[in-house]
């Protein structure tokens, strides 16, 4: 990479590598030569990396790597011999116990959207079948992440697992985030031609990869796991990156078979496996009984490796329980007050929502008092205080306060068409604001937009596009409920809270708080937002409608 600038990325790289292809015309049923023989070409896999570079201030640099196992076409004879090469990450003693190669969070992230996306691919997939994880694949994972190089391996497994491989350095990125680039390689991807890309892929790597989605996608591999390293030096495409994060993941049987399109399409679950009873689950081919989770502690991430005891399933006999009335729907909560020509600031600023209203219009010619100049006494009329700092006119909308503490006295003056009066004794003040209105997209957040400040900051009043709900989480993320974290999507947080619709958009207020000591995840809306309970440096905020 050479020297980094921070808050740049480049990125060039070229990666050459000769790999044994075997057609799809010497399998026999479910299994080939374990060993290139004559037939069995050499194809050169060459991936081109494209130069990129943007400055993003505040944010440190970043470096992104893909890599997919082209070695194609070896399967081992019986599943005993994939079994006894995996036994060789297994820990030398049954019953100690080990750390794991991947925090419980990730591994449930990856899984997860391994399957969320397996059950989205168009045209729809009618033996696509439910992905678990298996801890033998993240050992083995994890064995070649500590190895820290870029590239497949090892050699011996690679004949009878699937791989796809990620790195990065700079700031952080989760597993979904690289899981969720693999797939989208779909845009270059045309069904059902097998590694087709653009132009093609991987007889002519020239162009865009499409093979890591092709493996994610491939409907008969039913087993994964994956590994995170740190790796402190790591040579990627001949650059040295430092503190390297190395994402490893194996997949089992393997997919990419030259030759076969990576499903069947048709009415989802419509050709499951025989195995599978007919059971579908958000169209993937679904065996409830053989997914069963083991036990697992929290504690320093660690999990016993001894076998578990099956669990037994008991029937019981339902209760019959009392209708219950059905649950009111919460209350929308607006942080706009609507107010009167006559309201004073003391009588309805009342807890933390106090700092925004909605005046009316025809308060010039109203008799309530203002004391005061550009500090205004807290007995003063919200709106003709706005109106004699200039931030409002006769037409009335909406001002911000900003409550500033005891003056000592408060001087009297005459500014556009209101005259203030003068108190000369300490009284609680307040200055006033003119509300603006910002459109942003649907990453935007508040961190960028108005970060808190001490004694009180205020965010222009936001309007949000439609649509900002299938977002992905990395680039769009929403910490908390209720409260969240100012790294959050604006917009995304507003459809999780209720505040705005999916399909609509519209405007929301925002009030940046102090930080929180945790952050709560949720899902609300169709949006899952995430918890976070070491925040760092950042601020919160909360969020509110707007009245149409």
């Amino acid at each position: 990479m050479g020297d980094r600038v921070p808050g740049t990325w480049t990125f060039e790289g070229t990666l050459e590598r000769q790999l044994w292809v075997c057609p799809a015309g010497t399998r026999t049923g479910h299994h080939t030569s374990s060993a290139p023989g004559p037939g069995c070409p050499v194809t050169k896999l060459l991936l081109q990396g494209r130069t990129m570079s943007g400055v993003a201030s505040g944010l440190a640099a970043l470096g992104l790597a893909l890599l997919l196992c082209g070695a194609q076409g070896f399967f081992l004879p019986n599943a005993t011999q994939l079994e006894s090469l995996l036994s060789r990450y297994q820990q030398a003693e049954p019953h100690s116990r080990a750390r794991r190669a991947i925090p419980r969070t990730d591994r449930e992230e990856i899984l997860m959207l391994h399957n969320k996306l397996r059950g989205q691919v168009h045209p729809p997939a009618s033996n696509m079948e439910y992905m678990t994880w298996d801890e033998e694949l993240e050992r083995s994972a994890a064995a070649w992440a500590e190895e820290c190089l870029w590239e497949h391996g090892p050699a011996n497994l690679l004949v009878s697992i699937g791989q796809n491989l990620a790195v990065h350095w700079g700031r952080y990125r989760s597993p979904g985030f690289h899981v969720q680039s693999w797939y989208d390689e779909v845009k270059d991807y045309t069904y059902p031609y097998p590694h087709e890309c653009n132009p093609w892929c991987p007889e002519r790597c020239s162009g865009a990869m499409c093979t890591h989605y092709t493996q994610m996608v491939w409907a008969t591999t039913t087993k994964i796991g994956c590994a995170v390293n740190t790796c402190r030096r790591m040579n990627v495409w001949g650059d040295i990156w430092e503190n390297a994060v190395y994402l490893v993941c194996n997949y089992s049987p393997k997919g990419n078979w030259i030759g076969e399109a990576p499903y069947k399409s048709g009415r989802p679950c419509s050709e499951c496996p025989p195995s599978y009873g007919g059971s579908c689950r958000n169209n993937l081919c679904y065996r409830e009984e053989t997914y069963g989770q083991k036990p697992e502690t929290d504690d320093m991430n660690e999990v016993e490796t001894a076998p578990v005891p099956e669990e037994k399933h008991v029937w019981v006999q339902p209760r019959v329980v009392r209708p219950t009335k059905p649950k009111k729907t919460p209350a929308v909560k607006y942080m706009t007050q609507v107010i009167r020509c006559d309201t004073k600031m003391k009588d309805k600023c009342k807890g933390s929502t106090c700092n925004r209203y909605q005046c009316p219009g025809g308060c010039l010619s109203h008799k309530a008092k203002v004391f005061g100049s550009v500090f205004y006494e807290s007995s003063s009329s919200v709106c003709r205080a706005a109106l004699h700092a200039g931030v409002l006119d006769d037409k009335g909308g909406l001002v911000d306060i900003t409550r500033n503490g005891q003056a000592p006295f408060f001087v009297k003056s005459q500014k556009h068409g209101v005259e203030s009066l003068s108190k000369y004794k300490p009284s609680s003040s307040f200055m006033v604001s003119k509300v603006t209105v910002q459109d942003v997209d649907c990453y935007t957040t508040v961190a960028q937009l108005c970060p808190f400040e001490k004694p009180a900051s205020h965010c222009q009043r936001v309007r949000c596009p439609a649509r900002c709900r299938d977002e992905p989480s990395y680039w769009a993320p929403v910490v908390g409920s209720n409260v969240y974290a100012d790294k959050s999507s604006i917009c995304r947080t507003a459809v999780h809270a209720g505040v705005i619709g999916d399909e609509s958009g519209g405007y929301v207020d925002v009030m940046p708080v102090d930080q929180k000591a945790a952050y709560a995840g949720s899902l609300r809306n169709g949006v899952q937002s995430e918890s976070l309970s070491s925040p760092g440096d950042g601020k919160a905020f909360r969020i509110f409608a707007v009245r149409q």
